[in-house]
């Protein structure tokens, strides 16, 4: 079987992506997405999503992680999707599309993405880390000296501890100002260290103000794959509105025979 794919990244995030419109595509089959996603032997990414039909939307996004599990939803595989979607002429400047977290908004401005996230109704702040659910779940923890902290030996320690049985992913945060901050992210799925998390950096962002590290509603987030801007409304500590900004980028297309 030949597969036509697309290859988009979001701040370094990388991910194939397929007009499965037609449903041609074994999507229970998660041998061969684990094999498109293999670095070595496929045509590797961080994670497939296939563009789907949808009657209640524009169109709708199922999105698996690189081992091939089907997964909770990715907020730049979001705004990548977005992209394509663009790209297939299904809209002009703004859209909505179902995820398995819900519908989500976007809107579309060059190569730049703004995606409405789920609302976030309660952020869990422990003793040495908080959890935030962004549509996928995260643990956040703050560090000093990010750039050398040992991410996936840390965040494997605290999988194994804490998270053995559903998995999460584990963030790592450092602040730079008022309302900038570094963020380094171990993926569930994945199970390494990506360059971007889209549910990650929106995850650190409403952290961070939940625990008064920042007053902004406006968040700039650093990642090994560039910037991103998280905003949104809070009242009584819900969150919502919550918006997140950032690039979407074609890398190229092809054929393969699976």
């Amino acid at each position: 079987m030949n597969i036509s794919f697309f290859k988009y990244h979001g701040t370094g995030n990388d991910f194939i992506i397929l007009d499965n419109r037609l449903g041609f595509f074994p999507r229970k089959n998660s041998t061969l997405i684990a094999s498109l996603c293999n670095r070595h032997f496929g045509i590797g990414s961080d994670g497939l999503i296939l563009l789907e039909e949808d009657v209640s939307s524009d169109f709708k996004m199922i999105y698996f992680n690189s081992d091939g599990s089907e997964s909770t939803m990715c907020g730049n595989g979001g705004r990548c999707i977005v992209a394509f979607a663009k790209k297939l002429n299904l809209f002009d400047t703004k859209t909505n599309f179902s995820a398995i977290d819900g519908i989500h908004h976007a809107e579309i401005h060059n190569d730049r993405i703004s995606l409405q996230m789920i609302d976030v109704d309660e952020v869990k702040i422990l003793e040495k880390y908080i959890f935030v659910d962004t549509g996928s779940p995260h643990h956040v923890k703050i560090v000093s000296n990010l750039e050398e902290y040992p991410v996936v030996d840390k965040a494997r320690a605290i999988q194994k501890k804490a998270y053995i049985k559903e998995g999460c992913n584990i963030n790592f945060v450092e602040k730079i100002n008022k309302n900038s901050f570094n963020v380094r992210t171990y993926e569930r799925g994945v199970e390494g260290e990506t360059l971007a998390c889209g549910t990650g950096v929106t995850a650190v962002a409403i952290a961070m103000h939940a625990t008064n590290n920042t007053s902004s509603k406006i968040v700039r987030l650093s990642s090994l794959g560039g910037d991103l801007e998280v905003r949104f409304d809070e009242y009584n500590g819900k969150y919502t509105n919550i918006i997140l900004t950032g690039p979407a980028t074609y890398v190229f297309q092809g054929t393969i025979n699976v």
